[in-house]
């Protein structure tokens, strides 16, 4: 019998295939990053016990992206989640949603749209200065966790959560002012055509290990993920050098865990490892 993973991967596979697709139909330039880009790399496909599937696009791309899903996506079972189409969503990027699942995240409690989904990161222009990369971060960071806060994100799930009142229009105009404010920093070096270093300013790893140039992902080949085949930076090398060091050594046993999901309702069944 399958387990959850496998049934995970399959889902999002088709999540990926509907991406592409949708990149493809606007002529829209993105790769796989972080694990994903491991994953395509050292195992042509995903790591056996990743859960999730990590793509990015640098921001004038992924802003058409944006303004053409909701069209280019009408009659189908996806759903692509942003801050904008998802009033209780709090997070910076969107995410492509299958809307015939749903699914229950490992110490992510909220009340915004469920399904097996991918993430689509927004790369933006960082500038050169160091001191000025983290006020940038700090800004964003600080904006990020009010905005949590005030969409009621929680690590674990609290039965009186469930006797809440919804946020009334008050409470979600003041998430629309900050979502507002947190995309003005994410974006305010964008119009400095002579900075050369972009970021996905929501990665999760360390700064620098995720600082990637214009010319790195805008150089591109394809490679094969599972039975698809995808884009990634030309100088994968490289780039997964600096985030993992020794990109081919497996990790220990003890450290090949998923991170993200918990629990999964397709096909009318629940499924739980």
């Amino acid at each position: 019998m399958p387990q959850l993973i496998d049934r995970i991967h399959q889902v999002e596979l088709g999540n990926l295939e509907q991406f592409i697709q949708l990149c493809d139909e606007l002529h829209l330039p993105y790769f796989l990053m972080g694990g994903s880009l491991l994953g395509a790399i050292r195992h042509q496909g995903f790591i056996p016990w990743d859960d999730d599937v990590d793509v990015g696009l640098l921001r004038a791309d992924y802003d058409r992206l944006l303004a053409a899903a909701p069209a280019a996506l009408a009659g189908t079972h996806y759903f692509l989640q942003t801050p904008a189409s998802d009033e209780n969503y709090a997070l910076s990027y969107a995410k492509l949603l299958d809307r015939n699942t749903y699914i229950e995240e490992k110490n992510n409690v909220n009340n915004a749209r469920k399904g097996i989904f991918i993430d689509i990161f927004p790369l933006d222009r960082i500038p050169d200065d160091l001191a000025d990369q983290r006020e940038q971060l700090t800004k964003f960071q600080i904006l990020n966790t009010r905005l949590l806060f005030q969409l009621r994100y929680h690590l674990v799930d609290n039965p009186l959560r469930k006797l809440q009142n919804p946020l009334n229009a008050d409470q979600l105009a003041e998430a629309q002012s900050l979502k507002a404010e947190r995309q003005a920093v994410m974006t305010q070096y964008q119009a400095q055509s002579q900075l050369t270093q972009v970021k996905n300013l929501a990665s999760q790893y360390s700064y620098t290990k995720e600082v990637l140039t214009v010319a790195e992902v805008t150089n591109l080949t394809a490679v094969p993920f599972e039975h698809l085949t995808v884009q990634v930076p030309a100088d994968y090398a490289n780039i997964l050098t600096r985030m993992y060091g020794d990109y081919l050594q497996l990790p220990p046993e003890n450290q090949r865990t998923e991170k993200h999901l918990d629990r999964v309702i397709m096909d009318n069944q629940v499924f739980t490892d």
